[in-house]
């Protein structure tokens, strides 16, 4: 059996739908906080058991019976709970039996980005290879999606007011989830840490305005605001004050360039193109 966490978010659900095209229901498990968000899963026949990374003895239970597990990072902010929650995730996993984890870890996952969530990934990643089983490291692209949080602003004034930043490889949920359903099904595919799962390009703030620009018919201008301007305006905005520091951080690392890599691995493995940016503009801004 492979079980699947976080099963009813954004990512882990279309990992499901992916791995429900490729075997059998009877033979995919979910590992959620609220079983009542998988009633539709278990309807098809997937195994559906509550499991929750601050609660270690429920993902014991949720992990049984599975050979494989995909572990999908925890969404928690704060390094320290975040590191937790994924450890015990993992120590739960390796409890249960499970012969081979698979993490959802990042491109830059380093100790040292400038971007909190990377060296949560990296001390992840660490405690993975301590724990003796064969395990995956998926250093999935930054989700593409992501800019949605930036499009109703652009959509309403005709600009992207925004720090500083540097090129991303954008890339899409469908995209890593299907290689995720590719790593889980065909273990000859990864081994170890991956390559960078990423789109085929990347792209700066003011490209993803031209872009805009183009499928709009109308000009997108790309504004360059200060990391405080910015920080201001958005918490004069509503966004709590940590929440904007948080995503200062994203800027200040592709500043960096810890965002600007391309690598083959994601096509090949798909055998086909990544998505194109585009498509996902239309869906996250509702243009489509």
């Amino acid at each position: 059996m492979i079980v699947v966490t976080g099963a009813t978010g954004r990512l882990g659900s279309q990992v499901v739908e992916r791995l429900l095209s490729r075997i059998p229901a009877d033979q995919v498990g979910v590992s959620v906080r609220d079983v009542a968000r998988a009633a539709a899963l278990a309807g098809r026949g997937v195994r559906v058991r509550q499991g929750d990374f601050t609660e270690p003895q429920s993902l014991k239970h949720a992990f049984e019976g599975a050979t494989s597990a995909l572990i999908i990072s925890a969404g928690i902010r704060g390094h320290e709970a975040a590191v937790s929650a994924n450890r015990a995730a993992a120590d739960a996993a390796c409890a249960a039996g499970v012969e081979r984890i698979l993490y959802t870890s990042h491109q830059a996952c380093s100790p040292s980005s400038l971007f909190a969530p990377m060296s949560v990934h990296a001390a992840t990643e660490e405690h993975l290879a301590g724990l003796g089983t064969p395990f995956v490291s998926l250093r999935n692209g930054f989700y593409a999606s992501t800019l949605g949080f930036y499009l109703p602003e652009a959509l309403a004034t005709g600009r992207f007011t925004v720090p500083d930043d540097g090129p991303v490889s954008w890339t899409a949920h469908a995209d890593l989830a299907e290689a995720a359903a590719v790593a889980l099904t065909r273990p000859e595919a990864f081994d170890g840490v991956t390559p960078p799962l990423v789109a085929d390009r990347t792209w700066t703030f003011e490209q993803v305005a031209a872009e805009l620009s183009a499928m709009l018919g109308r000009e997108i201008t790309r504004v360059v605001a200060t990391d405080e301007q910015w920080r201001d305006a958005a918490v004069e905005r509503g966004m709590p004050p940590q929440a904007a520091d948080f995503t200062l951080g994203f800027f200040r690392a592709a500043r960096r360039g810890e965002f600007d890599v391309v690598d083959p691995a994601l096509p090949t493995v798909l055998d086909r193109p990544t998505t194109p940016l585009r498509t996902t503009l239309e869906a996250v801004g509702g243009l489509d």
